[in-house]
């Protein structure tokens, strides 16, 4: 009992630090630099990104929202995001992109995950999915073992990177690229983890036919507030799940 009301008084301590978001995505030897929320809406005209707009470097923590789709602020009156105007790429499918993060905080332990979900024909820049079920994971990094170092442990330095692999046999078209951390340090009851969503617009190119596998998963709907990897202690050495479904793999 010392130890659990010990890591709440530590979590509360720690829920005022600063957050973050992706300050920019190499793709294809190109640097692009992602949607800056404290600057761009101030700027005339606004920059154009391959990122789309997120309100700030705060979390979603209501796994019900639209805004865990690629980030908002209901609460706000912003219901979502909005498409960015560019696409990056183009970039070979199974080639690997590489985000880079604002410094993230020491304190905030969890897993990054990134989903992917095909654009229609007409592209990205205008495609909202809603609540349909097209998304498919394709990397995750989670807890190694029951130790200290998550997927989000590189990024607690100045210069960390997180990279992934576009799957070597999806097919040629535009993508939507949904990059997320998630935030563990005060999960131990629901409402309590912290998400921050983050989609990227690229261009795959390649021979591919794979469009992901079959079935698929929504945003709101793909988490729930009791998975055990979104309501979890993360100041008790165990081991842990991430959420969703499995990695998609070729």
């Amino acid at each position: 009992m010392q130890f659990y009301t010990l890591s709440v008084l530590a979590s509360l301590a720690i829920s005022v630090a600063a957050h973050g978001y992706v300050d920019n995505v190499t793709i294809a030897g190109t640097t692009y630099i992602g949607y800056q929320p404290y600057q761009d809406p101030y700027i005339n005209p606004t920059p154009d990104r391959i990122i789309r707009t997120i309100q700030g470097n705060g979390p979603v923590q209501d796994v019900t929202l639209i805004d865990l789709q690629c980030g908002g602020y209901t609460a706000g009156g912003v219901s979502g995001s909005s498409p960015a105007k560019l696409v990056g790429g183009p970039v070979a499918a199974g080639s690997t992109i590489s985000l880079r993060w604002t410094l993230w905080p020491d304190s905030h332990v969890g897993p990054a995950i990134t989903y992917m979900a095909k654009c229609p024909t007409a592209g990205c820049s205008t495609y909202l999915p809603g609540t349909s079920a097209v998304w498919f994971k394709v990397h995750q990094a989670g807890r190694t073992g029951t130790s200290n170092v998550w997927g989000t442990t590189p990024l607690m330095k100045a210069g960390g990177v997180y990279s992934f692999t576009i799957p070597s046999c999806l097919s040629a078209g535009q993508y939507i690229v949904r990059h997320e951390l998630i935030a563990l340090h005060a999960s131990y009851t629901y409402p309590g983890a912290q998400f921050y969503p983050s989609c990227i617009q690229i261009q795959v190119t390649g021979s591919g036919t794979s469009t992901g596998p079959s079935s698929k998963v929504a945003f709101p709907g793909a988490y729930k507030g009791t998975d055990p990897g979104i309501t979890y202690d993360a100041y008790t050495a165990q081991t842990y799940t991430v959420p969703g479904p499995a990695v998609f793999t070729c």
